[in-house]
């Protein structure tokens, strides 16, 4: 016999024939008294992101690469003053799961082609299969692969290089000299072409449109440069502002070029035409953006001003996710804190599908990955049960979510008014013996996870009185017995008065004379039984005043009749 539950262990049985409830159908959305559950009520299947862990293994990280084949996690370092006694700039290849090191390529050639160490600022393309090509200051372009002891490079002609990024071609890249923007060889770094605009900060290629978006934030304004001519073809104006650049990047699905602009992203369509401005939160400003393929969502980071004498500055960064064709936030802000602009902009990447999310921090020196999380959607609830006393009833529950929901039972006794969790009731399908007292009670499971709590339709159970002839369930029991005069009598009540009636002939054993009275948790009286009514005294303390009252009439009839029998004296 399985253990009764929790809340119904140690009741005592019933004394009496108890009534069978049946409430009505279940409710759901109710208050709740003792939560079961993780996360907040959120609706079924809202996903959140949430921090994992914290790579804190190569060095200050200025930018991050995943790479689409290996898999492996990129990044591009510099030193961190902290750490004295270990230079950690260069090209770190770490294992995305749990950030362990995998290797590291510190040397990277010099104008003269002489290794020595180098800070790794901007990863710009991935390599067929493994490697990255990467810009290294000053005007350095290389390539390296996880394992390499060196890095194979060489340096642009000309002044610093003030910005890269990936080319129009495999062979190639595009870097910018302050102004002049120049598509660069990639092995030997010579210059295939350039155009030189009024200003310029960052730009990103549209590859599959041919267009190179230019920001000039100084002006105010965005170049369109057409690939094939390389000549401007569109200019631009971006809103007033107090001068601070964040970023620019391209979707590469609809085209759409975004700028983080001071505390804002500002969006264009492919063609120049504005789409819709992002705002953050307090002095928050927008420094990195990636754009998931799958979902079709935009992943953008804010960092803080840094500044405490600002208002609204709290020294936290955040991760905002949205929907990259109309802008919508898809996703509750994750709080990223330390992350601040004081020591350099953090960077981002994206997991394909979205599932992984890694942010860099070049203050803390660290890089925080995260995971999607979608709240448990329920895909199965309990179903209203009915059963007689003393039987095992088992319930059942099912919902998905990411990571896994745990489950809590929950049970109402006042109509789902409120609920009570049911201790030690953690796994998908409940158990329990049913009791006459549990009858009307409702069910239900509450499933969490780090996303949200979701909650199952409820289920009534239904308990009966059991019959004595089958083991099964009897029915609801009635309130009172009555005497009928065709010699057969009805059910009575536990503690009833009235009982079954006397000389009852369908009874199996039944004797003419014969007292009935109810007894806990049968029926009793009455035809079609096979308890033998006749004499039988009722278990309840009610049944057996009830017998003892009759016992005292018959007696005292007895007594008149046998004065009436004695012969007179005649003397």
């Amino acid at each position: 016999m399985t253990p009764r539950h929790p809340l119904t262990a140690g009741r005592a049985g019933a004394a009496s024939a108890a009534l069978a409830l049946v409430l009505a159908s279940a409710a759901t959305g109710s208050p709740v008294s003792a939560a079961g559950g993780e996360g907040a009520d959120v609706p079924q299947s809202t996903v959140a992101y949430r921090s994992v862990a914290q790579f804190t293994t190569a060095g200050k990280p200025r930018d991050l690469l995943l790479h689409p084949d290996s898999k492996k996690l990129y990044v591009g370092s510099e030193d961190q003053p902290e750490t004295a006694d270990v230079n950690e700039s260069g090209l770190h290849v770490l294992d995305p799961a749990d950030g362990k090191v995998r290797s590291t390529v510190g040397q990277a050639p010099g104008p003269t082609g002489t290794l020595g160490r180098r800070s790794v600022r901007q990863l710009l393309a991935p390599l067929p299969g493994d490697g990255a090509v990467f810009f290294y200051p000053l005007r350095g372009i290389g390539t390296a692969k996880d394992g390499d002891a060196a890095a194979a490079g060489a340096w642009v002609p000309g002044a610093a290089v003030t910005h890269a990024t990936a080319g129009l071609t495999p062979s190639t890249v595009l870097v910018a000299q302050g102004p002049v923007l120049s598509e660069v060889d990639v092995a030997t770094a010579a210059v295939r072409r350039s155009v030189t605009l009024e200003g310029g900060d960052g730009f990103a290629v549209d590859a599959a449109r041919g267009t190179v978006w230019f920001t000039d934030i100084a002006h105010r304004r965005m170049y369109r440069i057409d690939a094939a001519s390389f000549q401007v073809t569109a200019t631009v104006e971006l809103p007033a502002g107090e001068g601070f650049g964040g970023f620019t990047e391209v979707d590469p699905e609809t085209g759409a070029v975004w700028v983080g602009l001071d505390s804002s992203v500002v969006v264009h369509d492919a063609t120049g035409k504005r789409l819709g401005t992002l705002r953050g939160a307090g002095t928050d400003m927008p420094r990195a953006a990636a754009f998931d393929a799958t979902t079709h969502q935009a992943f953008v980071v804010w960092q803080d001003a840094g500044d405490s004498s600002q208002p609204g500055s709290d020294n936290d960064g955040t991760l905002t996710v949205h929907r990259a064709r109309d802008l919508q936030e898809v996703v509750k802000p994750v709080v990223l804190p330390g992350l601040h602009v004081q020591l350099g902009s953090a960077a981002v990447v994206v997991e394909p599908g979205g599932a992984s999310v890694f942010v860099s921090d070049p203050v803390a020196g660290r890089i925080t990955r995260l995971e999607r999380a979608t709240s448990p959607r329920v895909t199965r609830s309990p179903a209203d049960r009915s059963v007689a006393a003393g039987t095992e009833v088992s319930l059942t529950a099912e919902a998905e979510g990411v990571p896994r929901p745990t489950v809590v039972w929950q049970v109402s006794t006042d109509a789902g008014r409120t609920w009570q969790a049911v201790a030690g009731a953690t796994s998908p399908t409940y158990t329990f013996t049913a009791a006459l007292s549990d009858s009307g009670r409702r069910y239900r499971a509450e499933f969490g996870n780090d996303a949200g709590v979701s909650r199952t339709a409820a289920a009534t159970l239904t308990v009966t009185i059991p019959d004595p002839t089958t083991g099964g369930g009897n029915g609801p029991a009635t309130t009172a017995g009555t005497v009928n005069t065709d010699g057969t009598g009805s059910a009575g009540s536990a503690g009833s008065t009235t009982g079954g009636s006397a000389g009852g002939s369908d009874g199996a054993s039944g004797t003419p004379g014969s007292v009935g009275g109810g007894s806990a948790g049968a029926t009793v009286g009455g035809g079609n039984h096979a308890t033998p009514s006749g004499g039988a005294l009722a278990s309840t303390g009610a049944a057996v005043g009830t017998l003892a009252g009759s016992a005292v009439v018959l007696t005292a009839a007895g007594w008149v009749l046998l004065r009436r029998t004695r012969p007179r004296s005649t003397g």
